[in-house]
């Protein structure tokens, strides 16, 4: 027969036990209750556990930029994949309108009827467009309505603007490129139109080849893609530069946009959240005008 003391006793050990466990269990809840709130919180954000795929698509001329930044990310993301395809600033509208990209990219402003779709646009750089010629043709500088002239076609020959002789070969963009859209709208007008028989080449590279190999020849790619193979000229005084075209007095410039329908998924606004982070604005400022 168990004593008064030992009763005791064994209540008082019972009572222990139950008291470990219910500290147990409540500071395991509090560890997973966290670890959900964390999971929550990272959702999405650089460096988190976020998973799928982002497509990008447009303008050739944030092609480049956008790969690149697309590589930085993946690095840090690899459950990540973001594919970038050109198809110009036109394509790129139309597809973030339609969804079949997340992102669609811009090298222009949005004309009025793309302003109604809706689109959210964010500015991830900015960029000059730079009036090009052949590195071995003498003229260095133009102004903006020289310019103007020659690609409408006005002035037809460089001993009208310079000392070297013969007729100018004017190079474009295709329609719907976003570099051929601004150039059109700063330099040309709405109601003027480029010349009809010049050479219309579909990307940047490809008007730098075309300059490359006809010292008649004059084009305009993005400033951020000027090499030693061709050369910049200056515009009213002014060389396309990250200084001259953040401080507005390089006139022939453009913003980068990134521009998405509705609310991106994770992947997406991650990858967007990147690419104006100080990360992704220093590959940016490595050729282009960042804006963070």
């Amino acid at each position: 027969m168990m004593t008064l003391k030992r009763f005791k006793i064994v209540v008082i050990l019972v009572a222990a036990l139950v008291v470990t466990v219910a500290v147990v269990g409540c500071s395991g809840s509090k560890s997973e209750d966290k670890a959900a709130t964390d999971g929550t919180e990272n959702a999405g954000q650089t460096g988190g556990q976020i998973k799928g795929t982002v497509k990008v698509a447009g303008s050739s001329s944030v092609q480049p930029l956008a790969e690149e930044l697309a590589e930085a990310f993946m690095e840090k993301n690899q459950d990540v994949t973001v594919s970038v395809q050109g198809g110009g600033s036109s394509a790129g509208i139309e597809s973030a309108n339609k969804g079949t990209a997340q992102i669609g990219t811009s090298s222009r402003e949005l004309k009025p009827e793309e302003k109604g779709y809706g689109l959210k646009e964010t500015v991830i750089a900015k960029d000059g467009i730079a009036v090009i010629v052949n590195s071995g043709n003498k003229v260095t500088a133009l102004t903006k309505e020289q310019i103007k002239k020659i690609f409408a076609g006005e002035v037809k020959d460089w001993s009208e603007v310079g000392d070297l002789k013969g007729p100018i070969t004017v190079v474009v963009r295709e329609e719907g490129s976003g570099t051929r859209d601004a150039f059109q709208e700063i330099v040309l007008s709405k109601e003027v139109k480029f010349i009809s028989n010049a050479v219309v080449q579909n990307s940047t590279g490809a008007i730098k080849t075309a300059v490359t190999k006809d010292i008649n020849a004059i084009g305009f790619i993005s400033s951020g893609s000027v090499d030693s193979a061709v050369k910049a000229l200056s515009v009213d005084g002014v060389l396309p530069s990250e200084a001259t075209v953040l401080n507005g007095s390089y006139k022939i410039s453009r913003p980068f946009l990134f521009l998405t329908k509705s609310e991106p998924d994770a992947a997406a606004k991650a990858f967007i959240d990147y690419v104006l982070s100080e990360e992704g604005q220093k590959i940016v400022s490595e050729k282009f005008v960042k804006v963070k």
